[in-house]
């Protein structure tokens, strides 16, 4: 194209164009921003929002375990602990009194065992005989008076309910 009005006319026109997109291009970035912080802004009210929930439920969660723990005194905790060890261990006293294996000879005979019991029988029979014996021998009598720990004697009641009833 040659030099003249024309030419002028139309580059007058492609500069306005030019112009008029650059504007719009400027308008649009200043409108993405202007998105762009109000999706910021509204990302942060929600974070704040989650935030005081999970602040109010701290709170919560805070006095009531405040309520729950003031209701608790360690100190009776470790007096108990202290009483359940030492009831623990008395048990276990009782228990090892109880289960204490009693000295009998290992190498028991049976031979003479059978010996000693047939000659015990032969005993009686002769007290029998002669009338100076009792009719309980005296190994089989009781003698022994039951054992003194015990706080109260057996009430026959109580002792056919822990029985079953049997009686």
């Amino acid at each position: 194209m040659r030099e003249g009005p024309g030419k002028q006319a139309i580059k007058q026109k492609a500069l306005k164009v030019l112009q008029q997109r650059k504007m719009y291009e400027n308008q649009r970035a200043q409108l993405q921003q202007q998105s762009w912080n109000m999706e910021q802004a509204g990302m942060m009210q929600d974070n704040l929002k989650n935030v005081m929930t999970t602040v109010d439920a701290m709170k919560t969660t805070n006095k009531a375990l405040k309520q729950q723990y003031g209701k608790i005194n360690i100190d009776k905790i470790e007096q108990m602990q202290d009483e359940m060890a030492d009831l623990m261990e008395i048990g276990n006293e009782i228990n090892e009194s109880i289960s204490r294996a009693y000295d009998v000879p290992e190498d028991v005979d049976e031979a003479e065992l059978d010996a000693e019991l047939e000659a015990l029988g032969e005993d009686m029979m002769f007290e029998q005989e002669m009338g100076i014996g009792e009719s309980t021998p005296g190994f089989l009598q009781d003698e022994v008076a039951p054992p003194q720990f015990v706080d109260e004697p057996p009430e026959h009641t109580k002792v056919k309910e822990a029985a079953g009833g049997v009686g």
